[in-house]
């Protein structure tokens, strides 16, 4: 070929990602993903409700390996994931500021804060017990203790494009859940899938066992209701569910929650106005945690 040859790009397909494998859709179907400006980007699996319930099935499958395994192990894996996202680092500002229609600087700024936030949890992987636990007073020879233990399989609606944190805020709502030993099952956000797609390549190529996180790309009107009304889903976190009305809505998806008595994280009133720059708290490493509290004699 000479050097004034011209080339056709080789175009990404894009895939699901769940159990550890990059599935197509079930259906086969794809849906356009645009820039800020409208134009074309790439085409994104259209998720459906069966490859929502193939996620909960390879999301229950990792709870027992990954919920067992020590705190300590869970940390080295997530700084594992900080490391392979620095080392991809100018791919996923390429497409937040794509997508977002940000600067590059913006762009990398917001990159650089969610790796700085993989590695802020895995630091608390070990210490949440710490705050979460107790050892209670109680009236006679006995140890009473109180330990948090995952609550399993957790359905993340991803906060929504427009914002300027598809990506950041993606990453602030999954490392939380699964550095506290749960699996994930996502809804990625309808209109920028590409960075969480894209943070399924990494995952798979870290050391995070298939089935702890899983991506869902499409509208999330249709795998939002899947994920509330799901008997195998023990917990949904809503920040992304931010439809007035209708079956995608906070309010009918928390109903359809509770049906299941499912745990429950429900979205800021105005989605608009969340910082995910800001330091992240402990607040969703304890949402779904539960409490198991364990007598023992004293031996006395």
């Amino acid at each position: 070929m000479s050097d004034g040859a011209l080339r056709l790009d080789v175009l990404k397909t894009y895939k699901l990602y769940v159990g550890g494998k990059f599935p197509r859709s079930e259906s086969g179907r794809v849906y356009e993903v645009t820039d800020s400006k409208g134009q074309w980007l790439a085409n994104a699996p259209l998720g459906t409700r069966k490859d929502t319930r193939d996620a909960v099935l390879a999301a229950r499958a990792a709870v027992k390996g990954w919920s067992g395994a020590t705190a300590y192990n869970r940390g080295q894996v997530l700084y594992r994931v900080a490391e392979m996202l620095q080392g991809r680092r100018e791919q996923f500002t390429a497409e937040v500021a794509t997508a977002e229609g940000l600067s590059a600087k913006k762009a990398a700024a917001l990159v650089d804060a969610a790796i700085d936030r993989w590695v802020w949890y895995a630091g608390w992987t070990d210490k949440i017990a710490q705050i979460a636990g107790n050892a209670n007073p109680v009236a006679g020879p006995y140890f009473n203790l109180s330990t948090p233990e995952p609550s399993g399989v957790v359905g993340v609606v991803a906060p929504q494009a427009g914002y300027g944190f598809s990506f950041l805020g993606l990453v602030s709502v999954i490392a939380p859940v699964i550095a506290s030993g749960n699996t994930v099952v996502v809804a990625a956000a309808s209109g920028a899938p590409l960075p969480a797609l894209s943070l399924g390549e990494v995952l798979a190529t870290s050391d995070l066992p298939g089935g702890v996180v899983n991506v869902i790309s499409g509208r999330t009107a249709d795998i939002a209701p899947t994920l509330a009304s799901h008997q195998d889903v023990n917990g949904i976190d809503l920040t992304g569910a931010v439809h007035p009305d209708g079956p995608g809505s906070a309010a009918a998806l928390e109903a359809s929650a509770a049906d299941t008595l499912k745990r429950v994280l429900r979205p800021a009133a105005d989605p608009a106005a969340a910082d995910w720059t800001e330091a992240p708290g402990t607040k969703r490493l304890r949402t779904f945690l539960e409490t198991k509290t364990v007598w023992h004699p004293m031996g006395i």
